[in-house]
């Protein structure tokens, strides 16, 4: 089944927060932290990040069709045996879950991982003009979508993007056998022109990251070398006044990590691009890095 993303109509208020024990840094960032967001014109700005106006590329984290059974007990099994391994991994939890009526609500998989069927994938492409292809696991697909965010760098690396309300115009249609002709078992989508145009900002300083976090070097370890390269640019904005949460907040929302090479072992190189653009007043010491 195809998504045809036509329009996004964002809400005129956004929040961005740090949640204790989620996010790509959470054993760094123990405190809940808070920024809210004025959305208007096509930017987001806050009095709780001074001289920041992010530009707007609205689009879902979520989107997604339902799993067929099998492939739901697939997915809770390897979870459960990912979790007895020691995975960061949240289980099953009738507290609060939608709906209540059981036994969906002991079965059903927590809603914040992505799988082959979609759901929370947080890809920041998926604004107007984008298309996405999701294989069919039932009858009707029962498509959802939700999380819509206005603005988010390529990692959302605190848990959250400038969240938002809105309303999206979307169109659908199917390409019949397609998954089987073109052996697609995830989703795949053309990214939009918008998101695309996003990694031609008019003035960027990137900052790389290796696989070395505390002194410790590990081999072939991408995760490591993004927590690297993220906490190069949280040092640099604390540098220019932000404080360290407002500096993880504006890495989470407007920051995009790259994998810039996986083969120059032992250290694989990640790259944080940090849009300068972002800035009202571009700080002196950051542009002197790029002029």
């Amino acid at each position: 089944m195809v998504v045809e993303v036509l329009d996004i109509e964002p809400d005129a208020f956004g929040f961005s927060v740090i949640v204790p024990g989620f996010g790509f840094l959470r054993d760094l960032f123990p405190k809940p932290y808070k920024v809210r967001w004025s959305i208007s014109g096509g930017y987001a700005s806050s009095q709780d990040l001074p001289n920041i106006r992010i530009p707007g590329d609205p689009f879902f984290g979520v989107m997604g069709v339902a799993p067929s059974r099998p492939l739901l007990e697939a997915m809770r099994k390897r979870e459960e045996d990912l979790r007895a391994r020691g995975g960061f991994v949240l289980p099953p939890d009738p507290r609060g879950a939608v709906p209540k009526k059981e036994p969906i609500a002991t079965e059903g998989l927590r809603t914040i991982p992505p799988r082959e069927n979609g759901g929370n994938l947080d890809v920041r492409h998926f604004s107007p003009g984008s298309k996405i292809y999701f294989p069919v696991f039932v009858d009707g697909a029962l498509f959802s979508l939700g999380d819509a965010h206005f603005a988010q760098g390529d990692g959302e690396v605190c848990g959250t993007a400038v969240e938002m309300r809105a309303k999206a115009r979307l169109r659908f249609y199917v390409v019949r056998e397609g998954a089987r002709k073109y052996n697609i078992n995830s989703p795949i989508f053309k990214p939009s022109d918008s998101s695309l145009r996003r990694f031609s900002w008019s003035k960027t300083l990137a900052i790389t990251g290796f696989g070395i976090f505390n002194g410790r070097n590990e081999s072939e370890n991408a995760t490591l070398s993004a927590r690297h390269a993220l906490l190069n640019v949280i040092n640099i904005l604390e540098k220019i006044g932000y404080s360290r949460e407002q500096a993880y907040i504006i890495a989470s929302v407007a920051i995009d990590l790259r994998l810039s090479q996986l083969v120059d072992v032992p250290n694989f190189t990640v790259t944080a691009f940090l849009p300068l653009d972002i800035f009202v007043d571009p700080p002196r010491e950051l542009l002197e890095l790029v002029l």
